[in-house]
């Protein structure tokens, strides 16, 4: 197994494991669940194994789905951000992204928080609409997607700043 392998395998198992513990117990004013187990799919190599990514970003939602009790919700939308996740390059990166020249955990730039912020809204839009599920609620579930992703993206960039790898 090389390094990456190895590296990805610890940030799965990490970020589900404190995402189960930690966050699935929080919820602020009833609007405010952070997610930041998505920085699996988020931080997934860019040229990585694309097939792989499926795989495991499925995977990792159904585990969401099991310890949350949610029916395929989380599932769903892993597999959403993971598909979209090409187009997502492109778009907030271009050219670069065709070189792929960019890391995600490094300072953050304009563009790799373009990147990360269109990440956790595609993510929180799939989950929280499927929950929901009925137009009756739109009002309180755009608002609990907007706080809910201003939540998990502040998450995130901490999480990235305490994983970053020193450079000496």
């Amino acid at each position: 197994m090389n390094n990456a392998l190895l590296v990805n395998i610890f940030r799965f198992i990490l970020l589900l494991a404190v995402q189960i513990i930690i966050f699935n117990n929080m919820n602020f004013l009833g609007y405010i669940s952070p997610f930041p187990y998505i920085l699996f799919i988020i931080l997934y190599p860019v040229n990585g194994n694309k097939s792989g990514l499926i795989a495991s970003s499925f995977l990792l939602g159904i585990i969401m789905d099991l310890f949350s009790n949610s029916g395929g919700t989380h599932a769903t939308a892993c597999l959403v951000l993971a598909y979209m996740r090409p187009s997502l390059f492109k778009f907030a990166f271009g050219l670069s992204y065709e070189y792929q020249t960019i890391k995600i955990n490094e300072i953050l730039s304009p563009q790799r928080f373009t990147f990360i912020l269109l990440s956790v809204i595609i993510h929180h839009f799939t989950l929280f609409l499927l929950e929901a599920f009925q137009l009756l609620y739109i009002m309180d579930t755009l608002i609990t997607i907007l706080l809910s992703t201003i939540f998990t993206i502040i998450i995130c960039i901490i999480i990235i700043y305490l994983i970053k790898p020193n450079k000496r």
